[in-house]
């Protein structure tokens, strides 16, 4: 098995390093990290614009642009939150608790350093993982019927909206949104219309670009576009030199490292859950073993190592169910999902053996990618930073314009511009109402896959739903779904509980204080 994985990841080598496929990793991790340092932007943001460019491009340089804008944007977003304690992006708002107290006492290049390091660390761990997982779940996957892929999609729409940001039951109904959206068109089996209220041009559904650019272009950027605020740059001249950790910083930063990069490969693992939960639990991790735990958040450097390996593994560690299973983990590796099917490329099990050039194409530009990220991220901390004395108001109209191009140029119809301006100005009118829309793409990629998997297995079984419980893989991950409802029930009931606990505590150590002289 071995022996195996090496020779088919140097045939990925090969694929990975022609000069147009190196081109487009390098575009995509130098744009992502460009993204990742400017707020209201971000990969899922960026990833939707570019999403039209694809069309014209084989689908190895495709992938490996837009994969490289994914992790190559955590890059940048660390920046934010070391130097300026400006949380760019939500994997990142943990290292502010620690990254800036160390960018005030001085250390700040040396907590960026460390975050370099991390993050390769971090990054390496996972792509390890996925040339070795990867092919296992494969194996296990192509003994998959009808009502066991229909389990597990189930369970993959279930974590990734009750995992999701925010309040379970709106991640929930996200979800039901969004696979309400994706059987808009004519009907799989019937050809029959539905929800399209008599418009001929949703006869062909809801276009996934019109929908994540609506989604995560216009409404993300009306909510940013008067919530940005002048940028402190005060600490962020750090020269090269000041890039060195000491010696002592690197013996408490590397246990930290592993650790951190152990619970976001965990982490990855779980649909739904992301690089932000990841660098929050390793976080928590950290504090909880440390013998320090009431200096985290005074400029620790255990507290920016340990989070910044955790997403990095998180990361790649997202591709493994996403590539291997077809069951996008989070919005981010639906939209990459959408991207292949988009070049007409069925991702699942079959991917591996039908398209391995995109398979371990990507995975070595994986190393690839961040070896470039390495050496761009370090001499151009100082070009990162200067990009925030941009003002909001002049990237807000450009990105619109791209935005409004890149969606006539899927079909030449301004139809989608206008759908897609519906779908912006509803996702902006949810976000305002503290419903996060990522859940919508997860259930809009996995609905009609879903609904034609579920109808195969009721034909099979004449309508039979106990076939879902005979079949032991198929109950295995119904099993896990209703675990994780119980778990989401039980935490919400003891959350009162724990709140009313601390406030009878706090009303102690009130009445026993000494007053004030």
């Amino acid at each position: 098995m071995i022996q195996s994985a090496f020779s088919d990841l140097w045939y990925g080598f090969s694929i990975a390093l022609e000069p147009h496929n190196i081109m487009w990793c390098f575009i995509g991790v130098l744009i992502g990290n460009m993204v990742g340092v400017l707020p209201g932007m971000g990969p899922l943001a960026t990833i939707s614009i570019l999403l039209p460019l694809t069309f014209g491009i084989k689908p190895v340089g495709a992938i490996l642009m837009l994969a490289g804008i994914f992790y190559g944007a955590q890059y940048g977003g660390a920046i934010c939150s070391i130097l300026l304690n400006l949380p760019c992006h939500p994997p990142h708002a943990v290292t502010c608790l620690d990254g800036f107290p160390l960018t005030k006492q001085g250390r700040g290049g040396a907590a960026l350093g460390v975050t370099v390091i991390a993050s390769f660390v971090g990054a390496s761990w996972g792509i390890t993982e996925m040339i070795f997982l990867s092919p296992v779940l494969v194996k296990v996957a192509l003994e998959f019927g009808p009502s066991e892929i229909c389990a597990l999609m189930f369970l993959g729409l279930l974590a990734g909206s009750t995992l999701a940001r925010g309040s379970p039951l709106k991640g929930v109904a996200m979800t039901l949104l969004g696979l309400m959206l994706g059987i808009v068109g004519s009907d799989i089996d019937t050809g029959l219309p539905r929800f399209t209220f008599g418009l001929p041009n949703l006869l062909d559904g809801i276009e996934i670009v019109g929908l994540a650019l609506g989604l995560f272009g216009i409404a993300e950027f009306m909510k940013s576009v008067n919530q940005i605020t002048a940028v402190n740059t005060s600490y962020t001249k750090v020269g090269l030199r000041d890039l060195k950790p000491t010696r002592e910083e690197l013996r408490r930063s590397w246990p930290a490292m592993f650790r951190g990069t152990l619970v976001g490969s965990l982490c990855a693992l779980i649909p739904g859950t992301g690089p932000t939960i990841a660098s929050f639990i390793a976080y928590a991790t950290e504090k909880k073993i440390s013998k320090t735990p009431e200096k985290f958040g005074t400029g620790m450097i255990e507290g920016v190592a340990s989070p910044e390996a955790s997403t990095h593994s998180s990361v790649q560690g997202d591709f493994i169910p996403t590539m291997s299973l077809g069951i996008p983990g989070d919005a981010v590796m639906a939209l990459i999902l959408g991207a292949l099917m988009i070049q007409g490329i069925a991702p699942g099990p079959q991917l591996i053996r039908t398209h391995p050039d995109i398979f371990w194409g990507l995975i070595a530009s994986f190393w690839i990618g961040n070896i470039m990220l390495v050496l761009l991220n370090v001499p151009m901390i100082g070009i990162w930073v200067k990009l925030l004395a941009i003002p909001y108001k002049y990237l807000y109209p450009s990105a619109m314009f791209f935005l409004c191009i890149g969606v006539y140029s899927t079909n030449n119809d301004m139809f989608q511009v206008g759908e897609t301006v519906v779908i912006g100005l509803a996702g902006y009118i949810l976000l305002l109402l503290d419903f996060h829309p990522a859940p919508i793409l997860l259930g809009f990629v996995l609905g009609p896959r879903f609904e034609e998997n579920f109808r195969r297995a009721m034909l099979i079984e004449r309508g039979d739903l106990t076939v879902f419980l005979r079949h032991p893989i198929s109950l295995v991950f119904v099993s896990l779904a209703v675990i994780l409802v119980a778990t989401q029930i039980y935490l919400r009931l003891r959350k009162p509980k724990v709140v009313a606990a601390e406030q009878a505590l706090n009303a102690r150590i009130d009445a026993v204080a000494p007053a004030e002289p």
